[in-house]
C-alpha cells in the first residue's frame, strides 16, 4: 500500500476546524416549570477500536429531562464528531459522553444508549443513566 504524505501547505477543511473548536454549549430551558423529555438520535457515531485501530460505528440515543439548561444540537454534533479518530473502547466512550453532557447541562435525568454495529459477529449495546427520571404521563 502506498501512503500519500500530507502536504504541510494543505488547508484544514472547515469541518475539521469546527470540530476542533467546538465545545458543548447550552441555552436556558424555556420551560423550567415543566418536566419534559428531549430525545436525540445520532445514527452515524464513529470512533476507533483501541486494540485494532479499526473503526467502530454506533447509533447513539440520548434522552434527558433538562433542568435549567438545554444542550444545543450543533454543539452536540461537533462534540460527537470529535471521536471519529480517537482510539477508545465502547464502554469508555459511552461513559465519557454522558459525563461530559451532564457536566455541561446538569439535567434532572439523562440516559445514553450506544448501539454499536456488529463486528466479528459481536453486537454491543451500552446504556448509562444519570439522575432520577420524573415519570411523564404521555399518551400517543
Amino acid at each position: 500500500m502506498i501512503r500519500k504524505e500530507k502536504d504541510s501547505n494543505e488547508e484544514i477543511m472547515y469541518g475539521d476546524r469546527e470540530i476542533e473548536a467546538g465545545s458543548l454549549i447550552c441555552f436556558p430551558n424555556p420551560s423550567k416549570n415543566r418536566d419534559y423529555d428531549i430525545s436525540i438520535d445520532f445514527p452515524e457515531f464513529t470512533c476507533k477500536c483501541p486494540f485494532s485501530g479499526y473503526p467502530d460505528f454506533a447509533t447513539l440515543r440520548i434522552k434527558y429531562q433538562p433542568n435549567n439548561n438545554v444542550l444545543e444540537l450543533k454543539a452536540i454534533k461537533l462534540y460527537l464528531n470529535s471521536f471519529r479518530d480517537k482510539k477508545i473502547s465502547h464502554e469508555e466512550v459511552t461513559n465519557k459522553i454522558i459525563d461530559d453532557f451532564v457536566k455541561a447541562s446538569k439535567p434532572k435525568w439523562m440516559q445514553l444508549e450506544a448501539d454499536f454495529n456488529p463486528r466479528g459477529n459481536v453486537h454491543t449495546i451500552i446504556r448509562v443513566c444519570h439522575g432520577q427520571r420524573n415519570n411523564l404521563e404521555l399518551i400517543f
